[in-house]
């Protein structure tokens, strides 16, 4: 499944409607915020930023010291929410170990919550009202979409139990009636339960300790992988991809699956959030990229 082709269709559709939104004055500027100098994060925010640029929607750079306390950082989230012209705000996680990243994500307005992980919104998200969902588990449901692959019916079983992750996916998978089975470190006889699933999602990271071996997929699964690993400088996945690709039907790689699909859902959300905030309907969703429309 090659994420960098769905993620750039995705992101056509949005600069097309962008441009298109901007005789309506719809203007959207994403605040990015980052606390602390972790180099990944730096490079991470970095590449949200380009991705802005290249669809049309601008982005303010905010930049916060390490040792910046809780009220500091809601005294600045507080400014981006009463600010008109910030449409959407990103807080860059994990924030440093001295600050409550739930405290923190809950003080962004919910109609700016451009990662869809304030309370209020994955509130909506268990009601089936949300507009704006987490981007990675976005990106896997519209990946899958793309490949045809039925979620109503089928075992999805998820190897991941992490906020940003593995719970809201299960409920996005819930809510196109799949039947869901969250594994985690506690979970007995995981080989056995990952071969029972039809869609196999693993998001671990730690590839020296954990990998999904062939033995561990169905025949004919399709299996995502979310798990980033570096290797001897080589970025992996959590999947052996090569030997699962003789057992699954569909295998998403890493790098080039779901990665993009996360940065194409965020500019996504950063689009859709200026929209709402104006009224006016966005007339596009990724789920309008069917398997039937690729070349």
């Amino acid at each position: 499944m090659d994420g960098y082709t769905v993620a750039q269709r995705t992101k056509l559709k949005i600069k097309a409607r962008n441009q298109a939104l901007a005789d309506s004055q719809i203007k959207p500027k994403l605040a990015t915020v980052l606390v602390g100098d972790d180099p990944a994060s730096q490079t991470y925010v970095k590449s949200k930023q380009s991705a802005c640029m290249d669809v049309g929607i601008e982005s303010r750079d905010i930049k916060l010291p390490a040792n910046t306390s809780q009220r500091e950082l809601h005294q600045t989230i507080s400014q981006l929410n009463e600010e008109r012209t910030i449409t959407g705000i990103l807080l860059q996680l994990p924030l440093p170990k001295a600050l409550d990243d739930v405290l923190a994500i809950s003080s962004i307005a919910p109609q700016k919550d451009v990662d869809g992980l304030h309370p209020n919104n994955l509130g909506l998200l268990i009601q089936k009202r949300a507009d704006l969902v987490p981007c990675t588990p976005k990106g896997v449901i519209v990946l899958l979409n793309y490949y045809g692959v039925r979620m109503a019916g089928r075992h999805a079983v998820i190897i991941n139990r992490s906020k940003l992750v593995g719970r809201p996916l299960s409920q996005l998978l819930l809510n196109e009636d799949a039947t869901v089975t969250v594994c985690h470190s506690k979970t007995e006889d995981l080989k056995g339960i990952s071969k029972q699933a039809d869609i196999l999602i693993t998001g671990i990271g730690h590839r020296s300790e954990f990998t999904v071996r062939a033995d561990m997929i169905k025949p004919g699964a399709t299996v995502v992988d979310i798990g980033t690993s570096l290797v001897g400088g080589k970025q992996m996945g959590d999947v052996d991809f090569d030997k699962a690709l003789s057992v699954a039907a569909y295998v998403s790689p890493v790098p080039g699956g779901v990665g993009p699909m996360t940065t194409a859902m965020l500019l996504y959300n950063a689009l859709l959030a200026a929209c709402l905030q104006n009224n006016v309907n966005l007339g596009f969703s990724p789920a309008e990229l069917k398997a039937t429309e690729r070349s």
